[in-house]
């Protein structure tokens, strides 16, 4: 009731309803994004970077094509603007960029850092409107089942303990991304050593890449999941209802 109900659009990804897009299980684009963003990548820069085959910068260009590519095709396919597909364009054009330009390797740890500390950041700026990011990081219609939830809490007038309970479980996916941002920063500093616009240098850009989703994503998700772990074991102590009533199947 009012201002302060939450209802399914607040936690909807930026997507049209009538898209194909939003019926999609989001499990579907693991493996496209896993190839396009990690695995290509990994192995172009790691296998083309000597002067027998594409060299240091065209094996660079090649392999960041991949990411960029998928990255430009989703937000075609998605059919609105979307702010995290912009940033991981704009990551990729920053790599390249730094790595061909031959700038020192510190730019590179700090572009790393700096990524997820934004939306860290933002996770929490936002947080004080009236459409914190969160919903749209980890609540959406779905896995909740709004209509069914906001009836309970209109009922028994917890629509605020539940706000304050969201906003809990914000600060723990914004030290999601800041642990994100730590991570990238130190991985970066510890691979990159030799010299920008070497073959040694593409193949452990290549390395760096690889080793990013064990070192950083695992522990970012891991975290995120019990963000989420949190909200769902609060609305079963708000409401008094089983989880299970409130989850689409």
């Amino acid at each position: 009731m009012g201002q302060n109900r939450l209802t399914p659009r607040d936690f909807r990804f930026p997507m049209s309803e009538t898209s194909p897009q939003a019926n999609k299980p989001a499990n579907q684009g693991f493996l496209p994004n896993l190839a396009f963003n990690i695995v290509i990548p990994v192995l172009v820069m790691s296998y083309t970077s000597s002067e027998d085959y594409l060299g240091p910068a065209w094996s660079i260009v090649a392999a960041l094509s991949f990411p960029l590519g998928y990255g430009l095709w989703d937000l075609k396919q998605s059919g609105k603007v979307n702010g995290f597909s912009i940033l991981g364009i704009v990551s990729v054009l920053l790599t390249g960029g730094i790595s061909l330009l031959k700038l020192p390797a510190e730019y590179i740890a700090i572009k790393e850092a700096t990524i997820p500390a934004i939306i860290g950041i933002a996770v929490l700026v936002t947080q004080m409107t009236d459409k914190p990011l969160v919903k749209l990081l980890i609540l959406n219609d779905q896995i909740i089942n709004w209509p069914h939830l906001n009836d309970v809490l209109d009922k028994q007038g917890k629509q605020a303990v539940f706000g304050e309970k969201v906003k809990h479980c914000s600060y723990i996916v914004a030290s999601s991304f800041f642990l994100s941002s730590a991570l990238n920063y130190i991985l970066a500093k510890v691979i990159l050593v030799s010299e920008p616009g070497t073959t040694a240098y593409t193949e452990e850009l290549g390395r760096m890449t690889a080793l990013s989703y064990p070192v950083i994503v695992v522990p970012s998700m891991i975290m995120l999941v019990g963000a989420l772990w949190y909200l769902f074991s609060q609305i079963g102590k708000i409401t008094g209802e089983d989880i299970e009533s409130f989850i689409n199947q």
